[in-house]
């Protein structure tokens, strides 16, 4: 997937302006966006079904991975605590971080990942609201949910009453996470932080199935969703490369 690579000069103090609305924007769309999802709860035995039927279809593909990658995680406190802080902390704090970075110095990458998050978001919902589907840790599947289990950070981050407990199709902490990567693989310029932008994704794929919070294809389901949305992000840029062209040329034959 095509990536803008060009980074613009690190914003002077008049474009403050523009990166305090920029902020506000994307935190109005966060808010929105949990908001929504928690006043999209329905039937629990809906969501039950429809997890059983992710999980056949898995097991026809070969995909029903879920118990052996929770195993080890479940055997040992230390891999379990590094499944959830990577579910936690690996999640909105490295987004948002990312982003206020990202306003600061890349505006075009920080444009890409605004509008890429915003594009997948809203599919997201859609399917929320269409296919709810039970994560595996209330599916009654014999899996443990190590996040309620072992911390309380993660209630802190995401108070109950905005989260939808059966949105578990698709991951967007999975999908995000893969767009937030390739914004910080796109405009770092250090090896070491490309390596990160790089290993992120991987880790929060083995984090929330560890943790039990979504299947394999949930996961699948997200990567795939928010390829489209860094797709739409990539189709808004070039048209505004070309406006930002045709005013150019369109200044110079009036001068």
């Amino acid at each position: 997937m095509e990536t803008v690579t060009r980074a613009r000069a690190p914003l002077s103090a008049s474009r403050v302006p523009w990166a305090l609305g920029q902020t506000a924007l994307v935190a109005l769309g966060i808010v929105a966006y949990f908001r929504i999802r928690g006043l999209t709860e329905t039937s629990v035995d809906v969501a039950v079904d429809h997890s059983r039927r992710i999980l056949a279809i898995e097991g026809w593909l070969g995909l029903d991975v879920e118990h052996a990658v929770q195993a080890p995680v479940a055997a040992s406190q230390s891999l379990a605590t590094v499944a959830n802080w990577v579910y936690i902390w690996g999640h909105w704090p490295v987004i948002l971080t990312c982003m206020v970075w990202l306003v600061w110095r890349h505006r075009e990458v920080f444009g890409l990942l605004r509008d890429g998050m915003l594009v997948s978001g809203f599919l997201g919902m859609l399917v929320f609201v269409a296919y709810p589907v039970a994560p595996p840790r209330l599916a009654d599947l014999g899996l443990v949910d190590t996040v309620t289990v072992s911390s309380e950070a993660y209630r802190y981050l995401q108070p109950p009453a905005f989260v939808n407990q059966y949105a578990a199709m698709p991951s967007l902490h999975a999908g995000w996470d893969l767009l937030v990567g390739l914004a910080i693989v796109s405009a770092a310029t250090s090896v070491w932080v490309r390596a990160a932008g790089l290993m992120m994704p991987l880790l929060m794929i083995w984090a929330v199935v560890a943790t039990a919070n979504h299947y394999v294809l949930d996961v699948i389901a997200g990567l795939v969703l928010v390829l489209v949305g860094h797709a739409a992000a990539l189709r808004l840029e070039q048209r505004r490369d070309q406006r930002r062209r045709a005013t150019s040329a369109e200044l110079a034959w009036t001068s």
